[in-house]
């Protein structure tokens, strides 16, 4: 390292400046030490008030350049960097200079935060939700012992006991690990993403908590391969207006998740559905008209939901006359009086046997 720097200090004047950074952060994690003591000495080196501050247990630590605690409010931060652990950003380390940063500031604060997230993980629990997909797929699997199961569930911090729960999520906006971390505060909670799913373990799920723009199904049984096949049907069966759905309410409706895919395609009913608003299993298939159409899918689903116009026209913010126009319209292309209560239930079984064909 000494030799190295050396020959690169001639060609550029920080760079040896940045190795012996470099080698000073090895040697401190070479011997382990803890938190405070990655403070006291990056403070030194630093010459400035140095901070660590860890997301999950708030825990902040500020020391001064002479190795005590510092004293008064943070003062303004010269630069920062993420401590990340599990691809999870799980705290933040800064500098509190007086002045401009100094010209090596991001080498050492780069240094310092592999520092600290090596230091939480050996010194944890990593307060993380983040997990070793892996790990998860063995629990959710059908194929998985249950001997393998159970260690996997240890390994992921769950103590043996009380059941898992499990949510099958999709997010499109908000990271897996946020939305983990607010529809579980303060429990113990994994998670990872299985293909285009992701999946939540979780001692309890509120399901209430989930923010705007989320979708998530949530098993209801005890055994967590059963439950995740069931948090993928609820997941299945969200729509916008009921975004997040519990397995234990859709009753009789989950029976048709057990329906081949083709015979739920093939029903007269189904088909109809996908004339009108096309076929979610083969979204590259819809024509233009179909896509036009979604919008009296939507009144369809609303009046499904409200039982009557006006209280679907109160859902959709329009007079009822227009939803009845709309309901007449679709009634007419699948062959069905809306307005009978035969009529009504033949719809609402469509309707959940044509989102269970998005897979």
């Amino acid at each position: 390292m000494e030799a190295l720097a050396v020959r690169l200090s001639g060609l550029d004047p920080h760079v040896e400046g940045a190795l012996r950074i470099v080698a000073f952060y090895d040697t401190l994690m070479r011997r382990r030490v803890d938190l405070p003591a990655l403070a006291r000495a990056s403070a030194g080196l630093a010459e400035c008030v140095t901070g660590v501050g860890l997301h999950g247990t708030g825990r902040t630590i500020r020391v001064a350049p002479d190795g005590r605690e510092a004293a008064g409010p943070a003062g303004p931060a010269s630069g920062t960097a993420p401590v990340v652990l599990d691809e999870e950003e799980i705290g933040r380390v800064w500098l509190e200079r007086s002045g401009p940063a100094g010209p090596l500031d991001d080498v050492l604060l780069d240094r310092l935060a592999l520092a600290v997230a090596g230091a939480v993980e050996r010194y944890g629990p990593a307060r993380t939700t983040m997990a070793d997909p892996a790990l998860v797929e063995l629990v959710i699997s059908a194929e998985t012992d249950e001997a393998a199961r159970a260690r996997a569930l240890r390994l992921l911090g769950f103590a043996a006991g009380p059941p898992v729960r499990v949510a099958a999520v999709r997010s499109p906006r908000l990271p897996l690990d946020q939305v983990s971390g607010v529809v579980c505060p303060g429990r113990p909670v994994k998670a990872a993403r299985i293909g285009r799913v992701g999946v939540i373990l979780a001692s309890a799920v509120d399901r209430t908590l989930f923010p705007t723009g989320v979708r998530a199904g949530i098993g209801a049984a005890d055994k967590p391969d059963l439950a995740w096949r069931e948090a993928r049907t609820a997941l299945r069966l969200t729509t916008a207006r009921e975004p997040v759905l519990d397995h234990a309410d859709l009753g009789a409706l989950a029976l048709l998740a057990e329906v081949p895919r083709e015979v739920l395609r093939d029903n007269p009913d189904v088909a109809a559905l996908i004339r009108v608003a096309g076929d979610p299993g083969h979204p590259e298939k819809e024509t233009q008209e179909a896509l036009e159409s979604r919008e009296t899918l939507d009144t369809l689903e609303a009046y499904c939901a409200a039982g009557s116009l006006r209280r679907a026209a109160d859902a959709l913010h329009l007079h009822h006359s227009s939803v009845a126009r709309r309901i007449g319209l679709i009634g007419r292309a699948l062959s069905v009086d809306l307005t009978t209560p035969t009529g009504l239930t033949r719809a609402r079984v469509a309707l959940t046997a044509w989102r269970l064909l998005d897979d």
